[in-house]
């Protein structure tokens, strides 16, 4: 799955993952895999996450179309702990890689959602009981 730099498809993920923690449910976004559109619909059950990843042919037209009629092609559900780390793993991971600056260059319009990351660990931190190693010198 390829996500194009139309979107800011990091900051998405880590902000839709954020929502999980207060009292939303659900959270929706899409990255813009030019010319088709793949709709993440994240939903909280308990301290669940399930994920479902829509596929829609057409970007032009989908963002009205509802999500049934998207063919699935990802559906899994984790615990939210090891969602949430995962999530921020891949962060870093990104971040890592390609440092703010890289980060800028390579996705043109979006930087690195260093304020995001930094909320979802908090979040993470305070209310997940994860015993999963984790990096703090990451911003």
């Amino acid at each position: 799955m390829i996500a194009s730099y139309c979107t800011d498809a990091l900051a998405d993920l880590v902000a839709g993952t954020g929502e999980l923690y207060g009292q939303q449910r659900s959270a929706r976004f899409f990255f813009d895999a030019e010319p088709q559109e793949l709709r993440w619909v994240l939903r909280t059950t308990d301290d669940a996450i399930n994920v479902t990843i829509h596929k829609f042919p057409d970007i032009a037209v989908s963002p009205d179309l509802p999500d049934s009629d998207g063919t699935v092609m990802w559906r899994s559900t984790h615990p939210r702990p090891t969602f949430a780390h995962a999530v921020l793993a891949a962060a870093h991971t990104v971040l890592k890689e390609h440092d703010e600056a890289g980060c800028l260059a390579k996705w043109a319009m979006h930087p690195y959602p260093v304020a995001l990351v930094q909320d979802l660990r908090r979040l993470h931190m305070r209310d997940d009981v994860c015993d999963l190693p984790h990096d703090l010198s990451c911003p």
